[in-house]
């Protein structure tokens, strides 16, 4: 029987290559984001590429009205959900704390804390009547070492690491696999949300080193999601060779 994987953030990054990785070796997709253009014109790329089924939700994480509705209208195809990823997040703003903008903290905490809580709260009660389903909640290297500037940034990571340790614990009884990935530098559009849209900002995040790119993420995101049914990674740390955590990286 064909599998399904529900991906949130598939607009870009890390979240549209999950989505490649999964159509690639047979997954049927349900792709959600707030940029529909761009996850039509994934739809239709996969479907031709794949031969996948592909359902695209186009609305905000942030939204709870939103996500409600939405996955209503799709609740049959939830009754067979395999996996889910919640890969929606992002970082806004670099700033010191005492000159952080409150619009920046707010659009972290509601998009990478809430709006992955809204998400899973929909979810899972149709794991738990199937016995089975995984979430797999992409986190950071900062959900591990804070470095400067990175603060509110760092804390909703913080907050996804202890959220995934206390889903895995609370869904032990049902059967439910909860895994957290963390990525570090990874090259996408990570770095030009964050400066806002500063190109050259956003280019030195990633100078002097090769970083990893949202399939090698993706690849592992996969990987973790085809174990055999009593295997469970709770955890994986991806970086690359150049970076040990998310204050040291070696720079030639």
């Amino acid at each position: 029987m064909t599998k399904t994987v529900f991906i949130t953030g598939a607009t870009s990054g890390i979240g549209k290559a999950t989505a490649e990785v999964f159509a690639q070796n047979g997954w049927d997709l349900i792709i959600v984001g707030r940029r529909g253009k761009r996850l039509y014109d994934l739809q239709d790329h996969l479907r031709k590429a794949y031969k996948n089924e592909v359902d695209v939700l186009s609305f905000d994480v942030r939204n709870l009205a939103e996500v409600k509705e939405n996955l209503e209208n799709i609740k049959d195809k939830l009754g067979r959900l395999d996996v889910l990823v919640n890969n929606a997040g992002l970082a806004a703003g670099f700033d010191r704390i005492q000159d952080g903008k409150t619009e920046d903290w707010d659009t972290m905490i509601d998009t990478n804390i809430k709006g992955l809580l809204y998400i899973t709260k929909q979810i899972v009660p149709y794991f738990i009547e199937r016995g089975k389903g995984q979430i797999i909640n992409i986190a950071s290297t900062a959900a591990k070492v804070v470095y400067e500037k990175g603060n509110v940034y760092c804390a909703t990571k913080f907050a996804v690491d202890a959220l995934s340790k206390s889903m895995r614990i609370d869904l032990l009884p049902h059967g439910i696999k909860v895994t957290q990935v963390s990525p570090g530098a990874a090259e996408t559009e990570f770095s030009m949300v964050r400066f806002k849209g500063d190109k050259d900002l956003a280019k030195k995040t990633y100078e002097g080193y090769q970083p990893l790119t949202g399939v090698d993420v993706a690849s592992a995101i996969y990987y973790t999601a085809t174990l055999p049914d009593h295997v469970c990674i709770n955890e994986l740390e991806i970086t690359a060779l150049a970076q040990a955590n998310s204050t040291h990286v070696f720079r030639k």
